[in-house]
């Protein structure tokens, strides 16, 4: 029997290691008996789609005011996987493509492999006819014009914050504003509180759903120094076929920020995973030149 337990024992532990050491290319999924750290890591790597080689998508974009006044825009997003292959970990692009007085508006990231490495992020006003180049210090800037930060959307990791595992629960749900649904009610989930490693950063701490299915954060609050919840992030993870794979996907977000009133809604239209995406892609000269 004591020799069953020990066998066991190193299972489980061997079990655990390999959770904090994901593989690219590969589907995880959140198990019980996971530390924060471990869960947390596999949420990481579910929300830049390491399990993929690539990913396209292109989203709808709400930004409504308390007075429920909207601005639509669309955006189109592409990441190449790169998996450490010259020391990068992804590249990743964002742009407008509507309306026509923001086409062209871009964010291109690098993300290297090791943590201590600052990414690479630029800007392209295409207005301006200019790249700038963003500093860590600029993270909590809002995205775009959005009610996320450039932290939350593209440029956060899993070794800017320290975590704690508080609880288990079913998700209660979320009503999604721009479509009335209520969405995921029902999910079991475990619940994790994340502490930003930045000194004075734009919020003290955030409280995360990461959905025992999918390994997805469905949920975040965000609170400031005082404790008093300012912000919400909802994520609607769903599973998606991709050939004879199936991968975990972002379906729809919404972000709300409660001083303000205003929201952030944002749904895919089209998502598609290992097209083979060219790397030019994902250079200055290329960011200059699109033709989104």
């Amino acid at each position: 029997m004591k020799k069953l337990g020990l066998l066991w024992g190193m299972l489980f532990a061997g079990s655990l290691v390999f959770a904090a050491n994901l593989e690219y290319y590969k589907v995880y999924r959140p198990q019980e008996g996971m530390s924060a750290d471990e869960i947390m890591r596999i949420a990481y790597y579910n929300k830049y789609s390491f399990f993929a080689r690539d990913y396209m998508q292109i989203g709808e974009v709400l930004y409504v005011d308390r007075s429920g006044f909207t601005r639509k825009r669309i955006w189109k997003r592409m990441r190449m996987i790169k998996g450490g292959q010259e020391g990068i970990s992804y590249k990743d692009i964002v742009a407008f493509t509507y309306p026509t007085a923001l086409k062209g508006l871009a964010v291109l990231t690098w993300t290297y492999e090791d943590a201590k490495r600052e990414q690479d992020v630029w800007l392209w006003l295409p207005s301006l006819k200019k790249v700038r180049k963003i500093s860590a210090s600029q993270n909590d800037d809002a995205f775009l014009g959005s009610d996320m930060t450039v932290e939350e959307v593209s440029t956060r990791r899993f070794e800017d914050e320290s975590y704690k595992l508080v609880g288990e629960e079913n998700f209660k749900g979320y009503k999604f504003e721009a479509t009335g649904e209520t969405k995921l009610a029902g999910k079991p989930c475990f619940i994790i509180e994340c502490y930003p490693q930045r000194p004075h950063w734009y919020y003290a701490k955030r409280k995360v759903w990461i959905d025992k299915d999918t390994g997805g954060g469905i949920f975040e609050e965000y609170y400031d120094k005082n404790g008093k919840l300012f912000k919400t992030l909802f994520r609607e993870w769903v599973w998606t076929k991709a050939g004879d794979k199936k991968y975990p996907a972002q379906m729809s977000l919404e972000c709300k920020d409660l001083r303000t009133g205003h929201r952030t809604d944002i749904l895919m239209k089209d998502t598609k995973y290992d097209q083979g995406v060219s790397e030019y892609n994902f250079t200055v000269k290329a960011l200059m030149r699109s033709r989104w």
